[in-house]
């Protein structure tokens, strides 16, 4: 079961994100002297990527991933690595690493196969990820043909091509075993329409691609919520 963290607001919800995030890359830099941490995109994270701007890290040993991508180039104002660089890749952080997914030589399908060797052999420090109203995580959507392979805990597959109704984009997903490779994973969310999915989901209801996170019993998930 997921801990669960209730804030009165989303400013609240998305600090307290941030310095778990701070604490948890400050760990792993302890321990093997580099760190890296995975980031999803979307409106959601922008405050919490802003608040963790603002950390004394040693920035210049960290890798970020993106837990998914649009196919677009990465200063299209689609794209989550723009939002990435524009909210966290400042200030303390700018000299923080990033793994781009967009290659413009090669397919979805291709940067999938080549991004499978690009994930740091010690594993992230932390995930962060939302979750949308159909329960999606990352790019890991109900309508996507690849989605039972992409939440097999135990696949060998990192990264996914995902065809979504969702998006008039093609995008490339990490798979939930790739999000497993974690110390931890956050779960960071706004609303009541959102903890509604999430108390299904949380019950058992398959229908929704989050329930599969939150049965795993390999990785502590904790949740931050705010209305």
């Amino acid at each position: 079961m997921a801990e669960v963290l209730k804030f009165e607001s989303k400013e609240a919800a998305s600090a307290a994100a941030a310095a778990r995030i701070a604490g948890r890359i400050s760990a792993q830099l302890d321990r093997d002297d580099k760190a890296s941490f995975v980031v999803s995109g979307g409106t959601t994270p922008a405050q919490c990527l802003d608040y963790l701007s603002g950390y004394s890290l040693d920035w210049d040993k960290v890798l970020v991933a993106l837990s998914d991508e649009r196919w677009v180039s990465g200063d299209h104002e689609d794209s989550n690595e723009r939002l990435v660089r524009e909210t966290l890749i400042k200030d303390e952080a700018a000299s923080l690493n990033v793994l781009s997914v967009y290659q413009d030589d090669l397919t979805v399908d291709e940067r999938c196969d080549s991004l499978q060797s690009q994930l740091p052999a010690s594993g992230f420090a932390c995930s962060m990820v939302g979750m949308g109203t159909d329960g999606h995580f990352a790019s890991l959507f109900p309508d996507s043909d690849s989605l039972g392979a992409s939440l097999n805990p135990d696949s060998k597959r990192f990264y996914v091509p995902v065809r979504t109704t969702s998006s008039p984009h093609p995008r490339i997903s990490m798979t939930l075993s790739a999000l497993l490779k974690s110390d931890e994973i956050l779960l960071l969310f706004f609303g009541a329409e959102k903890f509604a999915v999430y108390e299904q989901a949380e019950a058992g209801d398959k229908t929704y691609p989050i329930a599969a996170l939150l049965a795993q019993q390999n990785v502590p998930v904790s949740t931050y919520w705010a209305p």
